[in-house]
């Protein structure tokens, strides 16, 4: 069965996580991506821990349904070699430091001798242009300079970083939507493309209604903990046992979170009749809703607030999440076979068609491991393929 992006070949030169991620998800889509890597492996993502066996699970989690071939792209051998697999693809993603293509002689403009329509996905810290554009950026950093800090945490403690490389993740949205815009336009066009993508742009556009409230009226939003700026109750509230997340987002399901703990003359209550006016008076009614959800357990109040349609559940952990029941009947978990690890255990690619399967049919492959093989379908020779070996090429 075809998969959408059947017949698209792409060269991965990306590592760490921004930019694999993104090509892991036009891999689960039928897209052939070959990651090309130095011999010695210099991609750190395969260096972090923990550890199945000598496999990183860092890396196992964003590298299923591609192949691995070693270059060494120092090397002019290395050069021409990545060159002549250019001629036959479609897109390259990168995420040198800016200028690094220029140096190495692999920049935009010399790919497009090789194919005229060749697409680039150049993914940076800062971008191709600016001030800011030679400095490296690591996910964390840009989270603190863009803004994304300031504004998680609560508000007596310090700004904090999110729990998962935020930043990284969606820039790989951006990474598989941008790679598809430019191969729809390519396939209108007859054109290729550089794509430019900072990491920085897309925090700053990721800001969303923070962004909006400072454009828009100079407001620059605080820390509120796990509370909304412009919504209440929207916050997490701890129950007899653990902690829940309510988020009554209009005056209908206040006054029905009002009718199901038994407090009716709140929905009466002038202080509390408006979201505005819960918002001006929002201490007061925390400390009510506070000691009302003392007085069960989070799944209890799930079961009541959920049969009223307010959306609400328990804070879980990872394990938690994954014996989720919502999370099994979704099917978010895969089984996939590895060389030397046996079957493996990944997160599903959450693209469900209605008449296409998305699933994982390789796992994240070892260091070279397709290198043989995808160069001999390029004509090489086992002698060549051996000497290049022997020269350290690939």
């Amino acid at each position: 069965m075809n998969q959408p992006l059947s017949g698209i070949k792409i060269l991965d030169l990306s590592r760490v996580l921004a930019g694999p991620l993104g090509s892991m998800q036009l891999a689960d889509l039928g897209a052939e991506v070959i990651r090309i890597e130095a011999p010695e492996g210099k991609d750190d993502i395969r260096h972090w821990w923990p550890f199945v066996n000598e496999e990183s699970t860092y890396y196992l989690s964003a590298n299923r349904n591609k192949k691995s071939v070693t270059i060494n792209l120092k090397k002019e051998e290395g050069k021409a070699l990545f060159k002549k697999m250019t001629a036959k693809a479609d897109v390259i993603i990168e995420n040198f430091k800016t200028g690094t293509l220029e140096r190495l002689g692999l920049d935009y403009n010399t790919m497009k001798r090789q194919k005229e329509d060749i697409i680039l996905c150049s993914v940076t810290g800062y971008g191709q242009t600016g001030p800011y554009k030679d400095l490296p950026g690591y996910d964390p950093v840009i989270q603190a300079v863009g803004g994304l800090m300031d504004i998680t945490g609560h508000p007596d403690s310090e700004a904090t970083r999110v729990g998962t490389p935020v930043v990284d993740i969606m820039t790989s949205h951006y990474v598989a939507i941008s790679i598809l815009a430019a191969l729809r336009k390519r396939d209108m066009s007859g054109e290729g493309e550089h794509i430019d993508l900072s990491l920085l742009d897309i925090q700053v556009a990721s800001l969303g209604n923070i962004a909006s409230s400072y454009l828009l009226t100079g407001h620059i939003s605080k820390r509120m903990g796990n509370a909304h700026g412009n919504i209440t109750p929207y916050e997490t509230f701890q129950c007899a046992d653990k902690p829940i997340m309510v988020a009554a987002g209009n005056d209908r399901m206040f006054n029905q979170l009002a009718e199901i703990m038994g407090r009716q003359e709140w929905k009466g209550d002038p202080r509390f009749k408006t979201n505005a006016d819960r918002i001006n008076n929002r201490e007061q009614l925390r400390k009510l809703l506070e000691a009302e959800f003392l007085k069960k357990d989070a799944d209890q109040w799930e079961e009541l607030l959920s049969t009223a349609m307010i959306p609400c559940g328990p804070v879980n952990n990872v394990e938690q999440v994954f014996n989720h029941p919502q999370v099994k009947a979704r099917d978010m978990i895969q089984k996939s076979s590895h060389p030397s690890l046996g079957e493996i255990k990944t997160v599903r690619n959450p693209i469900k068609f209605k008449n296409t399967k998305v699933k994982a049919t390789s796992h994240p492959p070892i260091l070279g491991e397709h290198t043989v093989d995808i160069l001999m379908d390029y004509g090489l020779s086992e002698s060549e393929i051996k000497e290049l070996k022997e020269n350290g090429v690939i």
